[in-house]
Formats: C-alpha cells, structure tokens, sequence
C-alpha cells in the first residue's frame, strides 16, 4: 500500500513536469492545489514552510521544492526519483532545442519570443514586489540590489547581495516572537558533498585542463551560488559564457532563454540546451554529454543543500533573527529580477527595437491583468515571427 502511495505520488510529480509553466510563483500555486488540497501528501503549513526554507538556498527554488517534499513523504529514494522525474520532460525538449538551433537557418522566427520572455519576468518580479516590499528598509534593499547588480558585472555579486539583504533585515528580529530551543543537532554528510563536490570540481578541472570537467565545475558552481529561481540564473550565465568567456553567442543564448520561459518544469533545465552548445566540438556523444553535465551540474548542488538543510529546518527556525531574514533575502531577490529584466532590455534599447519593447510591456500587462497562460503568449510571439509580422 505504501509503494503504492508513491506510485501516485511520483504520478502526481510527472503531471505537474509535463504542465507547470510559469516558473517558482506559478509552481507553488499549482504544488498547492494538487499536493496539498487534492492529495493532501502534506499540509499547507508545511508547503508554505518548504517554499520559506527553500527561498533562502541557492539552486532551483521549484526542484527544492518538489524534491523535500519526496524526502518528507519516502525518504532519500524517493526523493531522488521525485528529481528525476520533475526535470526529465523540460531536460529532453531543450536538448532537441539545442539540436533544433544547430540546424535553424532563420532565427528571426523568434524574434518576438524574447520580449515576450522579458515581459513575463517583469510580471514575476511585480508579483514578488507586492508580497515582499513591505516597507522603507525593503524599498532601500531592492534598490541597493538593483544598483550593485547592474553597476557590477559579475556571478559573484548575486549571492552577495543576497545575504547582505537578509543580514539587514535579521535585526528586525524583535518582531518575531520567541520561541523554545532545543538542543541542535546537526547531521553534516549532505552539506560535505555539497562543498566536497565544488573543491573536487575545481581542483580536478584545474589539474586536468579537461573542458567537459571545467564545464561540469562551471555548471555546478553557479548552481550552489545563484539564488531566486531561472530568471536569475540567466544573466548569470549570461555573464560568464558569453561576455567574460565568449564561448557561446549572444543569439544563441538569449533564444534558448527564451525557448526555456515556453517550457513546463524547471527553467534551469536551460542548462542542458547551453550544455550541447558548448560541447559541439565533441560530436554528436559529446553533445548527449554536455546536455547531461549541464542538467547534472546545476540541479546537484541544490539537491545536496535540501538534503542537508530539511533535516534541521525545524531547529533553524526557532531562531528569531533566522526567520527575520527571510524577508531581507526575498526583497533582494526582487532586486535581482529587476537586474535581469535591465540585461536583457538593454539590447532593445540600444537597437531601439520598439516593436519588441511594446511587447514586452504588452506581455507584462496581459500576464499581470489577464489569465492567459504563458504558453498561449509564446505561441502567439512564435506565429507572429513565422509569418514575419
């Protein structure tokens, strides 16, 4: 009967692989109606306690998610097959995407899909702002993240205003009311493969000078440091492949950025489309590897982290300071939003693409006013470059 159970459960998972468009906030909602109010695996406090735990780790805040919820329904196996199955779908159609880019001979077709993307992340970061900017110290941590993250290029400066956001606002502290400590117990296996993996990583690519090991560090590296959700990790890559590395084009990434906001699932599924790009000097096998390193190396990290840090959620949080910070890190986040809806307008701007800055405020008004899905969007902007409007 128990087997069964997590039959219907991991049943449960793929059907919400195969129609979760939309990213973190869309996710939780759907997470909400069919595992908790249709199936009940869980309660809604316990939901809303996953989603504030897994808001303040860096990796894919939905995978995190879906993932503790295995843990707290079977164990270790069950949520391993619970990863499995909730990237699997968004993994196979951006590789064939990856595949489907090497032969595109007319990328404008897909001109209009970017805008439409950038839109729809304005509409996320709206929607984050409206639950989170609750006040002056909030405004002034979303506005000295916007700034650093635009004034500085660089992956590193994402986590950093990060924790910065939740240190400023654990002095709130006194608002939370206390509760009674327990001794803490800490069970560390998982958090050494985290931090084990990254320094084996690093120091083997370093020795080797293998390009599919740097790779593989690169991918998990930015996985245990990016924050926030797919939006975030975009320009993040953005940053390191294509202006500090050059080792992918500008086109070919912000297309596949794109073609990622029009999946269900995980959008840093994202990686195993940028994984066969950059191994296509490696054959057709060397492609198949790079979708895996791709997917492997950005969604371990954060595994390994929920592993660690569901297991002492219940003794972190009776620290006040703890739970005061958590609205610190999500005004931050907000920042981050912002920052990359900046990086990906810019080229807009400074081509003076008007016709893809009006869909962009246009995809943001229906998807802030309307409840048009995402996908209808999208397929609407693929149309629209097909016949070359």
């Amino acid at each position: 009967m128990r087997r069964l159970k997590h039959l219907d459960f991991l049943w449960d998972v793929l059907l919400l692989a195969c129609t979760s468009f939309g990213g973190p906030q869309v996710h939780f909602a759907l997470f909400l109606d069919r595992l908790v109010k249709k199936r009940a695996y869980l309660t809604e406090e316990e939901l809303f306690e996953i989603q504030a735990l897994c808001s303040v780790l860096p990796g894919p805040t939905s995978t995190q998610m879906i993932t503790a919820i295995g843990l707290k329904r079977g164990g270790a196996s069950l949520a391993y097959l619970t990863l499995f199955i909730w990237i699997t779908p968004a993994v196979l159609i951006m590789t064939l995407a990856a595949y489907g880019m090497t032969f595109l001979r007319n990328n404008s077709i897909l001109h209009y899909v970017l805008p439409v993307g950038i839109g729809l992340i304005l509409q996320a970061g709206w929607y984050m702002a409206k639950k989170v900017i609750t006040g002056p110290m909030y405004i002034i941590i979303l506005l000295v993240t916007l700034f650093l993250g635009i004034a500085f290029h660089s992956p590193y400066i994402f986590p950093l205003v990060l924790v910065l956001g939740g240190v400023v606002s654990s002095f709130n502290y006194k608002d939370f009311p206390r509760q009674t400590k327990h001794k803490f117990v800490i069970p560390w296996a998982n958090f050494h493969l985290y931090w084990g993996f990254l320094l084996f990583l690093a120091l083997l690519g370093h020795f080797t000078d293998y390009f599919p090991i740097r790779l593989f560090e690169n991918f998990y590296r930015n996985g245990s440091l990016v924050f926030g959700g797919g939006h975030i990790l975009a320009p993040v890559l953005y940053t390191e492949f294509v202006e500090f590395k050059q080792l992918i084009s500008s086109d070919a990434f912000l297309t596949g950025m794109a073609l990622s906001q029009t999946l269900p699932g995980p959008v840093f599924a994202f990686t195993s489309y940028l994984g066969v790009l950059l191994m296509k000097d490696y054959g057709l096998v060397g492609e198949l590897a790079g979708s895996l390193i791709g997917a492997l190396g950005i969604f371990l990290p954060g595994t390994f982290l929920i592993f660690f840090v569901f297991r002492i959620w219940g003794q972190l949080k009776q620290y006040r300071f703890i739970r005061a910070s958590l609205a610190g890190i999500q005004a931050a986040s907000v920042g981050l939003t912002l920052v990359a809806v900046f990086t990906f307008t810019r080229p807009l701007v400074v081509d003076a693409e008007f016709i893809s800055l009006g869909i962009v405020a246009a995809a943001f008004v229906l998807a802030e006013k309307t409840k048009i899905p995402a996908i209808l969007l999208f397929g609407l902007a693929l149309i629209a470059g097909i016949i070359g409007i």
